[in-house]
């Protein structure tokens, strides 16, 4: 059982629902797909989260023989597809790529018109990555301890980069920051291209990102590593020690990549979209490809995703609480 998939299902409960009259799902399955099937990504084209979708996007094509295709919907911090997507039929051709944003921007943003647990039928997570903590190799600090001992002298000097407000980076920075009682800045970047490259640069000598995002510069040698915010060592860098093997208890976090419905989609569809998915997700070629961007194939149950979600939203929403961190209007 691979590190990712463990951590969520650590989450798992148990789920009951209603199947639809066989004959109603009998029905389905000689008229579904019944016209193209839309994939909203809320993110820019390019990105490992947009290259994935493609990827199973295209199998998806493939396998069923009616096409399948991707629509980027980036503006909003994602709250714009994530809203298409809640109001869209529930029919099964409208599916939607999800990240942690889904969980987090309820409790950061002033006004939405979405609910993460009560508007969508969760699939699956595709795949997923920890956060790093890194650090500029000049910075005299080889370990958590030493790091924490570092700014508590030194108090408000040092700062951390973060891909942006609102995202899963910047609230694991807010989390290590509150259990370790520091006074440290964060910087928001746009992405996480900027803020690593301000990180290697040493404008910005600390950063929380997903170790997908930073496992090149680490390997370079142009960033340190000093923890992983999973439960065990990633096998990318098994060396590096946990947080809670670090001294700081209670910083589990992950980057996730998953696929949901709107509510009320048939169970029936939900389940076919789930054996896909997982037979797709352990294709050779698409492990490969996730591998080559650090991304953790997981491939949970429905009901794993749905309780992921359900106790994501309380958490998050208790760190940004803790942070202050002021809402945004829209």
């Amino acid at each position: 059982m691979t590190l990712a998939r463990r951590e969520f299902l650590r989450l798992s409960v148990a789920a009951a629902g209603f199947a639809a009259p066989s004959s109603a799902r009998f029905a389905r399955a000689q008229t579904y797909p019944a016209r193209l099937i839309r994939v909203i990504v809320p993110v820019q084209p390019g990105g490992p989260v947009d290259v994935i979708s493609r990827v199973l996007t295209q199998k998806l094509s493939q396998r069923w023989g009616h096409q399948a295709y991707v629509e980027n919907l980036p503006a909003g911090a994602g709250n714009v597809a994530t809203s298409m997507a809640a109001k869209a039929p529930a029919d099964g051709h409208t599916a939607l790529v999800v990240t942690p944003a889904l969980v987090i921007n309820p409790s950061l943003y002033a006004k939405l018109s979405y609910d993460p647990v009560t508007d969508f039928a969760p699939v699956t997570v595709v795949g997923a990555s920890p956060h790093a903590l890194v650090v500029h190799p000049s910075l005299p600090a080889s370990s958590v301890k030493e790091l924490i001992t570092l700014v508590q002298a030194n108090p408000g000097k040092y700062s951390y980069a973060s891909p942006g407000t609102g995202q899963s980076g910047q609230l694991a920075g807010e989390m290590f920051r509150l259990a370790s009682g520091l006074d440290l800045v964060q910087v928001p970047f746009n992405g996480a291209p900027p803020a690593i490259t301000s990180t290697v640069a040493g404008h910005t000598p600390i950063a929380f990102m997903s170790l997908a995002a930073v496992a090149g510069s680490v390997k370079e040698g142009k960033l340190r590593a000093l923890a992983v915010t999973s439960s065990r060592r990633s096998t990318l860098f098994p060396d590096v020690p946990t947080m809670a093997e670090a001294g700081v208890a209670d910083q589990e976090s992950a980057f996730w990549q998953g696929v949901v419905f709107p509510a009320r989609t048939p169970q029936d569809i939900i389940e076919r979209w789930h054996r896909e998915m997982v037979k797709m997700i352990a294709l050779p070629d698409v492990r490969d490809r996730m591998a080559a961007m650090n991304l953790e194939p997981v491939a949970n149950a429905p009901e794993e995703f749905a309780a992921l979600i359900k106790a994501e939203v309380p958490r998050w929403r208790k760190v940004i609480a803790d942070a202050k961190l002021q809402k945004i209007d829209g």
